[in-house]
């Protein structure tokens, strides 16, 4: 059981990385997961067994979230944008009350307001540096596009670590959004057709691009573990003021949205729903 509830929070922790201004690393503090997988991702080289254990149900939930339900996501955000991303502000807000207590300690409540504020400010600042990345949807294949690609994914992938620092958001401002979503969704159908060709294509944009989030992964993680373990209030206070701003850069998208009465009756019901299934899913 506890297994399938890892996958669901994998699942949905692989969503918010594919949701411009969504962070994977926010919702898996919500989901009161982040310290846990940031420990075994760690630790993988000395218990690699015992990490891998405790990692395979997550990625396995987020392979499921960004390959499953990409298609999905992407329908309701063009058709539902406001309910949608009340849905996943809902999922966010929902872990604060579980972070909030991890913030509890001796050190000094002037210092964790400071940092909190710090890190508040960064993402309302990042929130309105986003570019749009929709605009190209591919790239050649050749050396200096590999090392691009192998760039964009270390930088995204410390933003997807980072709790309220959207890695999908940060892709479009450097303007590599659009590729690497449109190649997932091609390599997708492309595999489904049998067209060889579209795969292979895929699969050289996406393949130096992942190695590049393994790095980033690695790297960012280190750093995080040694926080966690030397100033594990500070940091949390840090990671709450980078969780309450994230609803901005997400509500940021919705500035030229028209919506009635009835789709803001909606998104306040898609929030709740969020809200429970985060602040349950954190208490398990």
């Amino acid at each position: 059981m506890n297994t399938i509830i890892n996958i669901i929070k994998g699942v949905l922790i692989g969503l918010a990385n594919i949701i411009p201004g969504v962070s994977g690393g926010t919702i898996a503090v919500t989901m009161g997961v982040y310290d846990i997988i940031i420990s075994a991702i760690n630790d993988i080289r000395k218990n690699f067994l015992k990490s891998v254990k405790i990692l395979m149900p997550f990625v396995i939930g987020a392979v499921l979230g960004i390959g499953a339900l990409s298609f999905v996501v992407k329908y309701t955000l063009d058709k539902y944008p406001l309910q949608t991303s009340s849905l996943f502000i809902g999922f966010i807000i929902g872990g604060v009350p579980l972070l909030i207590k991890k913030t509890k300690g001796k050190e000094s409540k002037i210092i964790k307001i400071i940092l909190f504020l710090i890190f508040f400010a960064l993402v309302v600042i990042i929130s309105f540096m986003g570019g749009n990345g929709k605009t190209t949807t591919d790239i050649t294949i050749n050396s200096l596009s590999i090392i691009q690609l192998l760039l964009i994914g270390i930088v995204a992938s410390a933003a997807m670590v980072i709790p309220g620092i959207s890695g999908s958001l940060l892709m479009m401002t450097l303007g590599f959004y659009g590729i690497i979503i449109s190649n997932i969704s091609n390599f997708i159908r492309a595999i489904i057709k049998l067209d060889l060709s579209l795969v292979s294509h895929s699969f050289l944009v996406l393949l130096p691009f992942g190695f590049g989030i393994l790095i980033g992964i690695g790297l960012i993680a280190k750093l995080i573990a040694a926080l966690f373990k030397k100033i594990p209030q500070l940091t949390y206070a840090a990671i709450l003021g980078l969780v309450l701003a994230s609803p901005i850069p997400i509500m940021n998208k919705m500035v030229s949205v028209n919506f009635d009465a009835m789709s803001i009756i909606v998104a306040i019901i898609t929030f709740a729903i969020g809200f429970v299934i985060a602040f349950k899913l954190g208490e398990e």
